[in-house]
Formats: C-alpha cells, structure tokens, sequence
C-alpha cells in the first residue's frame, strides 16, 4: 500500500512539473511571437482624392489650371513646391497660408477647411494631397 501511495505521489509530481514546463513553453512562444504595434501611415488614393476634392467643394475655388475664386492647384502645387510649403499641416490648420496671402481670402479658406477637414481621415487628407499633387 505505502508502494502505491508512493508511486502515484511520484506520478502526480512528475506529471504536475511536466504541465509547469509546457505553462512556461506556452509563454515564451506568446511572448516571442507578440511584435509592437506599427505606426499607421497615411497612404494617399488619387482617386479618392479626386472624389473628395469635389466632394467637399474645394473644386468650387480651386479648378486645376485656371484661377476661379481661390488659386489653381497647379499655382498651389508650384508655390507649394518652391517654398518647401507642406499642404496637410495647412489643411490642418497648422501652418499659415503661403499661395493666397490676402487676408480675406485667407478668412474664407480658413472658414471652409475647419467645416470639413476635421472630419477627415489621415488617409482621406492623403488622398487629396495626392490628387492635388498628381495635377500637373
């Protein structure tokens, strides 16, 4: 009898560290296997820049090579590109504007991109970009 209790006491131990070792191999494996998270980057459509480009009414100032109310993205793009401009922190409304100066107009552009680009994706801001910058 103290040969049974003894064996299976011996069974139960040895069966016990065996589940703390595979615990421990479980663990590692996860914890090897857990990467950190990546760090979203915009990524621009033209398409859907050009979608939202109308569709938010900048095409009612801004045509691509002719000036309406608001410069034309080609003029944007140009003025943009020789003064090392960044138009998503302009859209933003993190930086000033560097094309249309004129205060006035400057009141309106303000007006209109704090109505919709607060509602904006960085994605969809990306997109725009994009077009606009596709416009040549």
């Amino acid at each position: 009898m103290k040969k049974s209790v003894l064996v299976l006491s011996l069974a139960a131990l040895f069966f016990a560290s065996c589940g703390d070792k595979k615990k421990e191999e479980v663990k590692t494996e996860v914890e090897t296997t857990v990467e950190a998270p990546k760090e979203e980057v915009a990524v621009g459509n033209i398409e859907l820049g050009k979608e939202l480009f109308t569709a938010k009414t900048c095409a009612t100032c801004h045509l691509a090579d002719t000036k309406v109310i608001g410069p034309s993205i080609k003029d944007i793009n140009k003025i943009y590109t020789e003064k090392g401009g960044n138009i998503l922190t302009f859209l933003k409304g993190e930086s000033s504007a560097i094309v249309d100066t004129d205060p006035g107009q400057v009141a309106i552009m303000k007006a209109n991109l704090d109505g919709f680009v607060k509602d904006l994706t960085a994605d969809e801001l990306a997109s725009i970009i994009a077009y606009m910058e596709s416009v040549k």
